[in-house]
Formats: structure tokens, sequence, C-alpha cells
């Protein structure tokens, strides 16, 4: 019987269980060397630390090196473990046979828990049904809206792609824009793709999609100039993380297009560029909180048998728009790196 099966069984009442984010004031950590495993245990917050026996928590994402996007869902998960007595292991990579392995990884280690994005699902399938049948409870977070309940999965946390994107869509035809350009860092990766198709569906101008290495900054900035110096009608470019936006800004710059630009998600330097104007806007899913939901999640579950959002419903961390009229308000915690 797999997770949700065994959920129906027991008839447990729904529940979005949203629980109080932790103090922020945990030592920082850097996003990683795009090294396969770190192992973390973060200290130094505020809030007292659960008497509950110690377990074993693994978080395996997809992260590519150097995403900032990332260091923020390490420290929401950091912050989770450090108040529940948990040994938190993070490992990543953005491979997605890798990534697989780094789940298993975790199962042969008999970790009391894992937490999981599944950017590309099918790949990921075999070996998460491997660690419910070994009867480690598996959340997922961030990526996977669309499969989580499908694999089995005890709760999600995250924020729907094509609805964020839609909501996107419709932001920018309230500007004006008639021609965008939405930039897919990692071609295939099904939160990504997701959030381009949204743009398009409720934009009403012409929108194209343009694939780029997100991996390789120099090359994002000459392909997305590029672009630019070839259409000129292009008044509108969308990305869909931090780093893109803030490279496409110079792109923009350098090829001497008017275009403006709207991304996904935020970090420090994104937040003071929408401050200082060079980017619009941007759509926030609050990664902070998805790492210490799927941590807690699991804390929850292994010392309550709580199912976050009663394990029918993903819990949603987003979509929200940050811009000149409320960025203030976000600069001091993105400051911190957990906005």
């Amino acid at each position: 019987m797999n997770q949700t099966s065994l959920l129906r069984s027991r008839r447990v009442t729904p529940v979005v269980a949203i629980a109080a984010v932790a103090a922020l004031a945990l030592a920082g950590c850097s996003s990683g060397s795009g090294g396969k495993k770190a192992e973390e245990e973060a200290g130094n917050v505020s809030a007292g630390k659960a008497d509950t026996p110690r377990m074993t928590i693994a978080m395996v994402t997809h992260a590519p090196s150097g995403d900032t996007f990332w260091d923020t869902i390490r420290k929401g998960a950091q912050a989770a473990a450090a108040k529940d007595n948990i040994k938190l292991i993070y490992s990543n990579d953005e491979t997605a046979g890798d990534q697989a392995n780094l789940v298993q990884n975790a199962i042969d280690q008999k970790v009391d828990g894992i937490a999981v994005t599944l950017a590309k699902p099918d790949a990921l399938k075999d070996v998460v049904a491997k660690a419910e049948k070994a009867g480690i409870p598996v959340v997922g977070l961030n990526a996977g809206l669309g499969v989580w309940k499908k694999q089995g999965l005890l709760s999600f946390f995250g924020q729907d792609e094509a609805v964020s994107g839609q909501a996107l869509g419709d932001k920018i035809d309230g500007t004006g824009a008639k021609h965008a350009l939405c930039v897919i860092q990692a071609q295939g990766d099904v939160n990504l793709e997701e959030r381009c198709a949204g743009v398009k569906k409720t934009f009403s101008g012409k929108t194209d999609i343009l694939y780029v290495n997100g991996t390789d900054m120099p090359s994002v900035k000459s392909t997305i100039a590029a672009k630019l110096g070839q259409d000129k009608s292009i008044d509108e470019v969308v990305t869909l993380g931090a780093p893109i936006a803030l490279t496409a800004a110079q792109a923009v710059s350098e090829s001497g297009s008017k275009a403006k630009i709207a991304t996904f998600d935020l970090n420090k330097d994104l937040v003071s560029a929408i401050e200082k104007g060079s980017i619009q806007f941007a759509v926030d899913q609050q990664p902070y909180l998805q790492g210490y939901l799927a941590v807690d999640s699991l804390w929850l579950y292994k010392s309550n048998g709580n199912f976050s959002g009663g394990g029918e419903q993903p819990v949603l961390t987003g979509p929200a728009f940050v811009d000149k009229t409320n960025v203030e308000a976000v600069a001091k915690y993105a400051a911190k790196g957990t906005r």
C-alpha cells in the first residue's frame, strides 16, 4: 500500500498545515560549489529545539550550481531541521539520472524521510517507489505538482507553475507590451516549460520561446542579446530565475533594445534591481517556505502522524508579485538570503 492509499484508509481529516516559519537568524550557507552531497546542520536559530528523538531527513533537489534560488530553499530546510532536532542531508544534481542516484543513496542510508524535487518526474518515478516500498515517507517540493499524488508522495509544497505563468502573462498585458520573449534556461524542466506556456496562454501579444544554457551566463547574455538584435519588435523579456533576469538586463543594455524585463523568483540583487527600476517585477514563490515546510512536514508526520494538505491538496507557497509598490517590505529579508 503506497502512502496515499494508507492516508485514505485512515480517513485523516484534510488539513493544510502551514507551520510558522522559524526566526531567520540562522548561520549563512553558500549555495554549494555544485558538489553532489553536502551535509548541513543549521544552528543559531532563536526557536527552541524539539525534544523528539533525533531523526535524519534527506533533501534531494535538481538545483544547478550557483543558482541563489536554491540557497534560499536550503536555508528554510536548515531552519526547520534545527528546530525539529533533525540531521539534514542536502544533495543536488541538475541531471535527472544523477538526482535519482542521490535519492537511492538516501534510501541506502536508511534515512527517516526524503524531500525531493520532481523537475523530470519520469526519471525519479522508480526510485521514489523504492523509497516508499522501504517505508521511507517522501514529500515533494518546488517541482512536480502535477505528479506528486500519482507517485504516492505524502505532500507537496510549491506553486502552480501554469497559474503563475498565466498571472504573469496577464500582468505584462497590462503594461502595453506586444511581443514577449520567454527565456527557458533548462530545456525539459517541467516547471520552466509550464511557466512559459502559462505566459503564452494569457498574454494577448506574441510570445516567442528562447532556450539558453543556464549554467553558462556569458552564453545566456550573448544569446539573448543576439535575439534582441535580430528582432527589434520584442518589447518584453520574461525570464524564469533571478540570475537569468539580471543577465538579461545586461543583454538588453548591450543590444540597445528598449525591452522591459519581468521575471520569476527573487534574490538580493534582483530585489535591488526592482528598486532601481531595471527589472519591472518578479513572481515570488517563497522558496524559503518550501524548504522549511518540506522538512517540517516530515517531522510532523513522523512525530504526530500529520499530513499537510491531507494528502489530497498541495500546500501552495505562491505566486505573489513583488514590484516597486511592495519591494521595500521584502528587501530586508532578501538581504538575509531568506526571500
